[in-house]
């Protein structure tokens, strides 16, 4: 405890290097947490992102950039999907559900993502967490949904309009106003590219591109001209039996055959007016799980159009692979910073020996020990070492409270407080045993000097 009290006296009559010193190691330890705490939150953000989708396919490109474009809305597909080819994977049989996802317009910078309603049904994050609705409900045609984080943002709610930009930037020179859009819902926060993202239909979509939408009138019209001629040729036909009067089997024959030509008539005219022409990816779910291989390679290989079949899962592993070095080298980086600070601590006892001879002769004449002498200068260094982690994590917790909102607008990577993780507590020791290995060089020397050296005076 007196050398505890003889420390700190010690470096409250130098504050000045005390102070500069307890910077450079909070600046140190800042940034080597920093980069951890960065590193393993942006990876649960990224795992997290998705959840039960076992295939995503798209046009032929890069496993990693359908990843991004699909998932975290960064980038642009190479190509589209036709329509043709969706519903024919839509339809398979290993297929259980499918959502189809067209990309390339944004609000403000946000991405708007058109697709189905029934994503909303499908799609999970997480651990397999639906998505719900803080207000509202999915959209309908001519509505929009909106996530969490656009709506905060925009100070839109359930009822305003909005009107889509064309283009994925943040500054648009092209609006369609012609075809404004209703906000139906607002999605609760989920921490996901989700939050950042505006959900609209397929056929608005098309329409604002100057499509033909196939609105709901035509088909309703299609259908009840269908319907009619049903109606007529069954009354021709109920003639035709009546006239001729023929069996009950030759009946149900022909109105079996009937029903098929009209099942086929009606598949062949969704397939001509499809919501939109082309889409930008689709997410897949399997009846069963193991078939994902099979599946994959079935895409993958399918002669009709060049497609990539991409598992989540994986991908993301294969994208944490690719910037494993950056996250290396920002390690390698902030260990220079750290071992920067370290070294300065190290010149500035050693700079202070010298003119501290005098102080270590008379603790030496009133009885101090060569270890006494040897303790307190690692005492010291180990002292203002701990301040300056200590004040290196409250650094960091207000630099993420500064910038956490920022962080997941720009990037759309939440970083939470949190507690300690043991990875940080172990860095923390390292550092601290470090400033211990080194303090013990200049302790050594003053240990080394003589009680003479030391009531000699030297100009």
């Amino acid at each position: 405890m007196k050398l505890f009290r003889l420390s700190l006296a010690s470096l409250l009559s130098r504050k000045s290097n005390a102070l500069l010193t307890i910077f450079a190691i909070a600046i140190s330890v800042m940034l080597l947490l920093g980069v951890e705490r960065v590193s393993q939150q942006t990876r649960a953000g990224f795992a997290n992102t998705i959840s039960g989708t076992d295939l995503i396919v798209g046009a032929r490109s890069g496993s990693v950039n359908l990843l991004l474009y699909s998932v975290f809305h960064i980038g642009n597909p190479t190509a589209n999907v036709s329509w043709q080819t969706y519903e024919h994977f839509a339809n398979h049989p290993q297929v259980e559900w499918s959502v189809p996802i067209a990309l390339g317009d944004s609000v403000r910078g946000f991405p708007v993502v058109a697709t189905e309603p029934h994503y909303f049904d499908y799609f999970r994050y997480a651990r397999q967490q639906s998505l719900a609705f803080a207000e509202g409900q999915a959209f309908g045609r001519e509505e929009a949904v909106l996530g969490a984080q656009v709506a905060r943002q925009l100070g839109l709610t359930v009822g305003s309009e909005l009107v889509v930009a064309h283009g994925t930037g943040s500054v648009s020179f092209h609006e369609h106003d012609d075809h404004p859009l209703i906000i139906s819902g607002v999605l609760e926060r989920t921490g996901t590219p989700v939050d950042q993202a505006i959900f609209i239909g397929l056929r608005d979509l098309d329409i604002m591109h100057g499509g033909h939408g196939h609105d709901h009138e035509n088909d309703h019209d299609h259908e009840h001209h269908e319907h009619s001629h049903d109606h007529d040729h069954d009354h021709e036909h109920h003639e035709h039996s009546h006239d001729h009067d023929h069996d009950h089997d030759h009946e149900h024959h022909e109105h079996s055959h009937d029903h098929e030509h009209n099942h086929v008539h009606e598949a062949e005219s969704a397939s001509v007016q499809p919501p939109i022409p082309g889409i930008s990816a689709f997410l897949v779910g399997l009846q069963s799980r193991p078939r994902a291989v099979f599946m994959q390679r079935e895409i993958n290989t399918y002669r009709d159009e060049p497609l990539t079949a991409i598992m989540p899962g994986s991908t993301l592993q294969e994208l944490w692979r690719t910037l494993s070095g950056f996250e290396t080298a920002l390690s390698i980086v902030s260990g220079f910073v750290l071992l920067t600070g370290l070294i300065g601590m190290l010149a500035t006892l050693l700079a202070s020996l010298r003119e501290r001879r005098r102080e270590m002769a008379v603790l030496r004449a009133i009885g101090a020990g060569p270890k006494t002498i040897f303790s307190l200068l690692v005492s010291e260094a180990v002292f203002l070492t701990a301040i300056g982690i200590a004040v290196g994590v409250g650094l960091l917790y207000g630099l993420i409270l500064a910038l956490a909102p920022w962080i997941q607008t720009s990037f759309g990577i939440v970083v939470e407080l949190g507690t300690i993780s043991p990875e940080e507590w172990q860095r923390m020791g390292i550092v601290l045993a470090a400033s211990f290995v080194i303090s013990c060089i200049p302790a050594w020397r003053a240990y080394r000097n003589s009680l003479a050296d030391g009531l000699s005076m030297r100009f």
